[in-house]
């Protein structure tokens, strides 16, 4: 095993061997908050306040207060359903994300019911067998294929009429 392999493994050690105020690595808090690790570095792009350490090489360090940082923006997106713009202004005001007090409403779909209430009745349609969607799926893919066919055919004819045929 090579020193850059052994150094690999000691990285991605399981966090519950970490002490509090230990610095993560992105996969190390990626793991521990339940998120891909693109989506930390996604997060970064959006959020100036998110900086974590970087070494020489580039890869990200996370202190606790970036973890805690991860943690709030977490609530307020995927659970709150805010925007990366609600987000933003939650952290600008110095809202706090501990409680359901926060000023900001949530995401809607434009007729006024938010995404978690969206989530809530697609969990609930699941857990009592409400197949609705699947018929409704099955009618897109009729007009998919109907689509599909249509485009082809068109396809067809314009192949015909750059070969000069």
């Amino acid at each position: 095993m090579t020193r850059s392999s052994s150094s690999r493994t000691e990285e991605v050690a399981p966090s519950s061997r970490k002490a509090p105020e230990a610095f993560r690595s992105i996969g190390e808090a990626a793991a521990e908050l339940g998120l891909a690790s693109h989506v930390l570095r996604f997060w970064e792009t959006r959020f100036s306040a998110l900086r974590p350490m970087k070494r020489s090489d580039g890869r990200r360090f996370y202190r606790p207060e970036d973890m805690e940082l991860l943690r709030r923006l977490k609530y307020l997106l995927h659970e709150r359903g805010l925007t990366i713009r609600g987000a933003l202004q939650e952290l600008e005001g110095g809202g706090s994300a501990e409680g359901p007090d926060l000023a900001l409403e949530p995401v809607t779909d434009g007729a006024g019911v938010s995404v978690k209430e969206l989530q809530d009745a697609v969990r609930l349609a699941v857990e009592r067998g409400d197949f609705r969607l699947e018929e409704e799926r099955a009618d897109a893919r009729v007009r998919l294929e109907a689509l599909l066919e249509e485009l082809s055919g068109l396809k067809a004819r314009l192949d015909k009429v750059r070969s000069g045929a």
